[in-house]
């Protein structure tokens, strides 16, 4: 990295090198430089972290572009592109309402008319008001003044209350759309005329979680049957406290579980990585290696890692190893998902070459500490890529030989990147019990989403006592 013109990483490489041959200094100011040199190569490496070579989200970026394109930089012309199924305003055949217009008469020129039809025009609304349904149960009386009801809805338990619609609208705005409660408040005082205190919502979203209880139970069981689940942790904070949100996932099912741990014994905790046989797509985070199934590794991750260590660090192979990634990852899609034997032989051979010419480039530091002194050597960054990637080439290439492992673990992501956005929004949970909620309800609602059903219909048939049909 230069700074005013200035190569920052070739400074510090000449001042340890200087250092090195400096011999009339004391041992203590030795040690203080050395600090220093340290704490400005971690300080550098910080500098150089951006959203193409990091985790770190793209809103982090300095001095990142968000201006609108520059106009002539696409070819495409605006609007819907060739091949987009679009939605388009179509008139209905049996509309709610027909006003006739009839034609003033005096305004016309004098002669005689005939009735030639109608020219029509629709204009689609929506009304929103509250809807009242009283329950009157038959009460009768025998001639021993016996006193016999009729029974009433199994939902209906009290002399009034709200429907499944109410509850459904409020726990979608407040879980699904992450509106805070009093701005839902606000909505249905103004727009439906409806007195909801804040409370109601909160009692509304902590029924739904109940509801799902046998969602919570059933998920856990699909995913530990299926073949391959994504899994992926973030974290979350509640009332300050920093707690892990755990997913695991697939293209169908998406479990959501809060900890206040990230490692092993949450995992031991939820119970389905330890019951599981299949292929597990996760970031190399160390505690999944713990558990007896295969392993696939997240390409995203890695071509971030290399894309730094070529930018950054000045890693040729990095470069190289970058471009193969994404051309076999092409080469794979091309094929419909997996290569033969023989190919994926071919091209883990290409890849190891790509690795063992890397050495050269990123060799490994020399020991050169005094006699005595233990411990591991420390290694640049691409250093412990490049070892990484060397050693867990299997999990790296998964994706090359199983059509069920995906090029990325994005999918995992993808399911917690709007926890994200709740933390955003609130700042914190106030409580575990609203994680648990706000956990149990997207995971629902998400499942629900990748089995094409949407979040409102999920969330009625869940207040009516049902759950949809692919849940069983």
């Amino acid at each position: 990295m230069k700074i005013d013109n200035i190569d920052v990483g070739k400074t510090i490489e000449d001042a340890k090198i200087f250092l090195a041959k400096e011999k009339g200094i004391s041992p203590e100011f030795r040690t203080i430089i050395q600090l220093i040199l340290v704490l400005m190569q971690a300080m550098l490496t910080r500098l150089g972290l951006n959203s193409n070579n990091s985790s770190k989200p793209p809103s982090s970026d300095p001095n990142r572009n968000t201006s609108n394109k520059k106009k002539g930089a696409s070819k495409r012309k605006p609007g819907g592109q060739a091949g987009r199924k679009g939605s388009q305003l179509k008139p209905i055949k049996d509309p709610d309402e027909v006003k006739t217009l009839k034609l003033d008469k005096r305004r016309l020129p004098k002669g005689n008319y005939k009735e030639a039809g109608y020219e029509s025009r629709q204009v689609m609304d929506f009304t929103v008001s509250v809807h009242v349904t009283e329950y009157r149960a038959q009460i009768l009386i025998d001639e021993k003044g016996n006193r016999f009801v009729a029974d009433f809805p199994e939902l209906v338990t009290r002399p009034i209350q709200y429907g499944p619609k109410t509850k459904a609208s409020s726990v979608y705005m407040s879980q699904y759309q992450l509106i805070p409660y009093n701005r839902i408040e606000d909505y249905f005082s103004d727009q439906i005329g409806l007195n909801i205190s804040t409370g109601s919502f909160f009692n509304f979203n902590k029924e739904a979680c109940n509801l799902l209880t046998r969602f919570d139970a059933i998920a856990k069981e699909k995913l530990i049957a299926s073949r391959r689940i994504n899994v992926d942790e973030t974290g979350i904070n509640i009332n300050g406290k920093r707690l892990w949100l755990h997913t695991a996932c697939n293209d169908k099912w998406t479990y959501f579980y809060p900890h206040k741990k990230r490692g092993s014994e949450a995992i031991d905790d939820i119970g389905i990585i330890p019951r599981f046989s299949g292929v597990i797509c996760h970031d190399h985070w160390k505690p999944y290696y713990k558990y007896n199934c295969k392993h696939a590794l997240c390409n995203a991750h890695h071509l971030r890692a290399l894309e730094w260590s070529q930018s950054e660090d000045k890693q040729g192979w990095a470069q190289v190893l970058q471009k193969f990634l994404l051309k076999l990852n092409k080469k794979v899609d091309n094929a419909g998902g997996m290569l033969t034997k023989r190919q994926y032989d071919y091209y883990k051979k290409e890849y190891m070459k790509i690795l063992n010419k890397a050495d050269s480039e990123c060799p490994p530091p020399k020991d050169e500490r005094e006699t005595g002194k233990r411990g591991r050597l420390k290694k640049s960054k691409s250093r412990n890529l490049l070892e990484r990637l060397r050693e867990y080439v299997d999990d790296v290439l998964r994706f090359v030989e199983d059509s069920d492992v995906p090029f990325t673990n994005n999918q995992g992501e993808n399911d917690l990147r709007m926890t994200k956005v709740q933390q955003k929004v609130s700042g914190c949970f106030r409580s575990y019990e609203g994680a648990l909620i706000f956990s149990r309800i997207r995971a629902y609602l998400i499942t629900c989403r990748k089995h094409d059903l949407g979040a409102t219909d999920a969330l009625e048939m869940l207040f009516r006592g049902e759950l949809p049909d692919f849940i069983g």
